[in-house]
């Protein structure tokens, strides 16, 4: 009898399994250790602060992708021909921390889920998006009166179910 070439809880949908996270956090540890110490002969790495935010692997754990981030700076993509050719003995010393079968070829991608994030923080309070928020904010405060309701008629009255207002009662005949 021949088995089936689908691992048993392998999926092309699913997530990482538990031993893919646990190993590709071992190897940002070990990275991590690495990159604190500066153990590094390239002047580019020895004087660059290099943080590893995540570590991703394959399946097989042969093949592990290290996401990393410069402290303070965004210019990431300058040290990846660094970490190309420092990336044999990073290997190594992942080797010699773990005990796997095989050490896992080490590639490094500029993390930039930080760079996004403040891009969008940046965004949002542009004062065009900011005056939009507040607008659309149903507990805005309206200075004149001192009351919390807004008296726009174009905003709907709050009492009436108005779906504007975000009741979710409605004046939609169709809904009753």
């Amino acid at each position: 009898m021949k088995k089936s070439a689908k691992a048993k809880g392998s999926s092309s949908k699913a997530g990482p399994s538990q031993r893919q996270l646990r190993v590709a956090e071992e190897i940002r540890h070990v990275l991590s250790g690495i990159f604190g110490r500066g153990e590094f002969r390239d002047p580019d790495l020895a004087t660059a602060q290099i943080t590893v935010t995540e570590v991703r692997i394959g399946p097989d754990l042969k093949r592990a992708t290290a996401f990393f981030s410069r402290l303070g700076r965004s210019d990431g993509d300058a040290l990846v021909p660094a970490l190309v050719r420092a990336s044999p003995y990073l290997r190594g010393q992942v080797a010699k921390a773990l005990r796997l079968r095989i050490a896992p070829d080490l590639t490094f991608t500029p993390d930039l889920a930080l760079d996004y994030a403040m891009k969008i923080d940046t965004l949002m309070h542009r004062p065009e998006i900011a005056r939009d928020l507040q607008k659309d904010d149903p507990k805005a405060h309206d200075p004149e009166s001192g009351d919390q309701k807004s008296h726009d008629p174009k905003s709907g009255d709050p009492e009436s179910g108005d779906p504007e207002s975000g009741d979710p009662k409605s004046d939609n005949p169709e809904i009753h």
